[in-house]
């Protein structure tokens, strides 16, 4: 082995050292936060004010939890968003890989136009004003179909979708199946969609995280308690809360204890709302990178 050779192999380990470091610092400062929420939501409040809760709990308590579960709209809003979480990403998912297909195939009439119209609704909205009363003409309002049809499709997941089928293995198989009399519908569902496993993976993680936190559109279009998602319900705890202390003025200890509470509440409702997520990520996550990749580069 050559000198030169050498300082290859040398300089090679140098940049994957300082890659892990630069790696082991962005793990450090995107997961620590998180991971302090959930030991800041067993521990004493006094402790965790003072700055000695840093690496695990301390005053280890289930208050906040506690509290949190003595509210019955919990579980109906947790029940709510399960449903519009996985009736939104199926029809989400179902509704991008049609058109992200559809827009892929170059003997599509008026496919420039078509894509040209997607494409200009990433820039330009109707606004808030005129969404809402077009959700409301169309009988949308305070039912369970509002928290579907408005945002059903997101046009950057279509031109995802897009950019995976127009890769190269496609046209040979649809001249294939061409040839052994398969048509459109078929190839899609019977080939096309089989062979999308990555893609699918990714667009379920993607609409899946934007229903389960969804908040504005429930805020604006829901008035039905019951029908509630769960982050809405969360809000409404959270504002009670504070209410609850703004009006308990005779007692300092009394004062103090629902501030103690009331961050208790705070953290545990942090982590009540990000669990399902965070559970279900890692089973989509090694198909992440491939989807993306698999949609930006040919060949």
């Amino acid at each position: 082995m050559n000198s030169h050779s050498i300082r290859q192999i040398r300089s090679d380990k140098i940049f994957d050292v300082f890659n892990y470091c630069i790696m082991l610092l962005v793990l450090i400062i995107v997961g620590y936060p998180m991971y302090f929420v959930i030991i800041a939501s067993f521990s004493d409040p006094d402790l965790v004010n003072r700055g000695e809760v840093l690496f695990w709990p301390k005053g280890f308590t289930l208050l906040g939890y506690q509290r949190l579960f003595h509210y019955p709209q919990i579980v109906t809003g947790y029940k709510n968003t399960i449903i519009y979480t996985i009736v939104g990403t199926v029809v989400g998912v179902f509704l991008t890989l049609s058109a992200g297909y559809a827009i892929s195939r170059r003997d599509l009439f008026g496919r420039r136009f078509i894509i040209l119209m997607f494409t200009f609704t990433l820039f330009f909205n109707g606004g808030l004003i005129p969404t809402y009363l077009l959700v409301k003409s169309l009988g949308l309002l305070d039912t369970f179909w509002v928290m579907i049809i408005p945002t059903a499709v997101s046009v950057f997941n279509v031109i995802i979708a897009k950019s995976f089928y127009e890769g190269s293995w496609i046209d040979e198989l649809i001249e294939a199946a061409r040839i052994d009399g398969c048509g459109d519908l078929r190839f899609f569902f019977m080939i096309a969609l089989p062979l999308s496993v990555p893609l699918i993976a990714v667009m379920t993680l993607f609409y899946a995280v934007g229903k389960w936190n969804s908040f504005f559109d429930a805020l604006i279009y829901l008035k039905s308690p019951e029908k509630y998602p769960l982050q809405l319900v969360l809000r409404d705890i959270l504002i009670s809360n504070q209410v609850t202390m703004g009006g308990a003025m005779q007692d300092v200890s009394d004062i103090t204890q629902r501030l103690k509470t009331a961050q208790l509440v705070k953290y545990s409702i942090m982590i009540i709302s990000s669990l399902p997520i965070l559970v279900f990520y890692p089973f989509v996550q090694k198909y992440f990178v491939k989807g993306i990749m698999l949609g930006a580069i040919k060949g």
